[in-house]
């Protein structure tokens, strides 16, 4: 197995994902012509082409010769994309090792759907990454088949290293729809926090554009505060709240409201629905 240096890398699919990911592995020195990407857009396929990376609308084309496969499509089309993938590589010596990014396909679809005429299968990793991977500040969700080896599972950790910041393997692949429901979709709920501190301090009279620019940068720092500190979340919370200060009387009516039980059925809900779109 080589490194991920020395691999032959290529993207099913040439959306946001795909892009943020080899826009850190370029970042990283991985040689552009070792990137391939298949997209049947037009504009998607012109900007990987603007890149410097090979760009192609063929599956075929893209995956014939990579060592590592990104499946970055939608979930409705994930079945015709690995059959089609699973006959081009019928004729191959070595099969690559397959990266599923398409939420909620589980490893027995995608191992049954890769399977190759000889009956080999592709060894898969399913991976629930995050928007802030856009930035290079992702956090990634990680689940492998029993055959992946802990060679290949370094090659991933490097591949997600190039826009995760945090990588974690869970143990079952059940978990992964927990991941899902909290970092996969946790963006969201940060974003929609935020959305409401601006309005509220608006309705109190701070003009928007200076009540956006206070939320965001709160947002980020207590980001920053909670990776950066050896504290937990709750200590942290603790030393920003006095005693029937500002802070504890906001604090009491998230408490009164009951934000946390709201927290627990969002996550909770998010779950279920990763699981849900898995079944289906």
């Amino acid at each position: 197995m080589p490194s991920l240096q020395e691999s032959k890398i290529a993207f099913i699919g040439g959306g946001n994902m795909a892009s943020a990911i080899i826009g850190g592995l370029l970042t990283q020195g991985i040689p552009k012509q070792n990137i391939a990407v298949a997209e049947p857009w037009d504009v998607n396929r012109n900007k990987m082409a603007a890149l410097g990376v090979r760009a192609t609308a063929s599956n075929a084309e893209a995956s014939s010769d990579a060592d590592l496969v990104i499946i970055s499509v939608k979930p409705q089309v994930t079945e015709t994309v690995c059959k089609e993938l699973a006959t081009v590589w019928s004729e191959r010596n070595e099969l690559p090792v397959v990266v599923s990014i398409a939420a909620g396909i589980t490893l027995d679809s995608l191992k049954g759907w890769l399977r190759t005429n000889s009956g080999r299968v592709a060894h898969v990793v399913r991976v629930m990454p995050n928007t802030p991977a856009l930035l290079g500040q992702g956090a990634s969700g990680v689940f492998a088949s029993a055959e992946v080896t802990e060679q290949e599972k370094e090659l991933v950790n490097a591949l997600l290293g190039s826009v995760s910041q945090v990588t974690e393997w869970v143990d079952k692949e059940e978990l992964l729809d927990v991941v899902t429901g909290l970092s996969g979709s946790g963006p969201a709920y940060f974003f929609n926090m935020v959305e409401h501190l601006v309005s509220s301090a608006v309705a109190l009279g701070l003009p928007q554009e200076q009540a956006s620019r206070l939320a965001t940068q709160t947002c980020l720092g207590a980001g920053k505060m909670l990776v950066e500190s050896p504290d937990s979340p709750a200590q942290l919370r603790k030393n920003v709240t006095s005693p029937n200060g500002t802070t504890y009387a906001a604090l009491q009516t998230f408490e009164k409201l009951g934000f946390e039980s709201m927290v627990n059925q969002a996550v909770t809900a998010a779950t279920n629905r990763a699981a849900e779109m898995g079944k289906q």
